[in-house]
C-alpha cells in the first residue's frame, strides 16, 4: 500500500463524527494503559472486538433490507467479508501470544459488552456507528505500525509467520511475523477506509433527506 494512503485520517466534520472519534480515542486509552507494548497480547484482545462491527452491521443491514424489502446495494457481503477478515487476524495472533486465562477471561467480557453497545450504537446511528470503525481502523493502522517497528529494530524477537497467516494471506513459505503484521496492517486500512466511506454515503443521504424537508417546508409557508 501507498504510505502516502496508510496513514490518512478524516477530520471530524459534524458532530456524529466527533462523538465517534471521541468514543475511539476513550478505547484507544484503555487498551494503552492496560497492554502498553505488548503488542501480541493486544492484537489477542483487540481483533476479539474488531470482529463484532462487521457481523452486527451485516446483520442489522440484512434484517433491514428484509424488513423494507429494498437492495442492500452490496453492502452485506463487504461486511460480513471484514468481520471474517478480523476474526483470522485472530486465528493468527492467538498463534504468536497465547492468551493467558486472564487475557481469555477479558476477551469474553469485552465481546459481550461491546456487541450489545454497538448494537444499540448501530441501531441509533449508522453512520456514527461506521465513522466508530473507520477510527478503530486508523487506531489499528498506527498500532500494527508501533508493533512492526517494534519487531525491524529488534525489540520484540522476530518469529515465522503461523502457518494459519501463510494459508490465508497466501505469503511466502518462509515469510515471518514481520510480513504478517504488515498484511494484516494493509486490510486494516482497506477497513477504514470502507467504513468512512459507508459513513460518508449515509451523511450525504441524511443531508438530501435534511434538504428536502426544508423546501417542503418552506412550499408550505408559501402556500399559507
Amino acid at each position: 500500500m501507498d504510505m502516502s494512503n496508510l496513514y490518512k485520517h478524516h477530520e471530524p466534520k459534524n458532530r456524529s463524527d466527533r462523538i465517534a472519534l471521541a468514543f475511539t480515542k476513550f478505547l484507544r486509552f484503555i487498551a494503552d494503559t492496560f497492554f502498553r507494548k505488548k503488542y501480541g497480547h493486544r492484537a489477542v484482545v483487540l481483533e476479539t472486538v474488531a470482529a463484532v462491527p462487521g457481523m452486527v452491521a451485516g446483520m442489522l443491514t440484512h434484517l433491514r433490507s428484509l424488513r423494507k424489502m429494498e437492495d442492500d446495494r452490496g453492502w452485506i457481503k463487504v461486511l460480513l467479508e471484514e468481520a471474517e477478515n478480523e476474526r483470522m487476524h485472530l486465528m493468527t495472533f492467538i498463534q504468536v501470544a497465547k492468551p493467558t486465562s486472564l487475557e481469555r477471561f477479558i476477551i469474553i467480557v469485552a465481546q459481550f459488552i461491546f456487541t450489545i453497545m454497538y448494537s444499540l450504537i448501530y441501531l441509533i446511528s449508522q453512520r456514527t456507528a461506521h465513522r466508530i470503525v473507520g477510527y478503530f481502523e486508523e487506531e489499528a493502522v498506527f498500532s500494527y505500525s508501533e508493533y512492526l517497528k517494534e519487531l525491524e529494530t529488534g525489540r520484540i524477537k522476530d518469529q515465522p509467520a503461523p502457518k494459519i497467516a501463510i494459508d490465508y494471506w497466501n505469503l511466502p513459505l518462509h515469510s515471518t511475523l514481520k510480513d504478517v503484521v504488515r498484511v494484516v496492517r494493509d486490510d486494516e486500512a482497506g477497513h477504514r477506509d470502507v467504513n468512512h466511506s459507508f459513513s460518508n454515503i449515509l451523511n450525504e443521504k441524511k443531508s438530501r433527506k435534511t434538504q428536502e424537508s426544508q423546501k417542503k417546508e418552506g412550499k408550505t409557508v408559501e402556500i399559507k
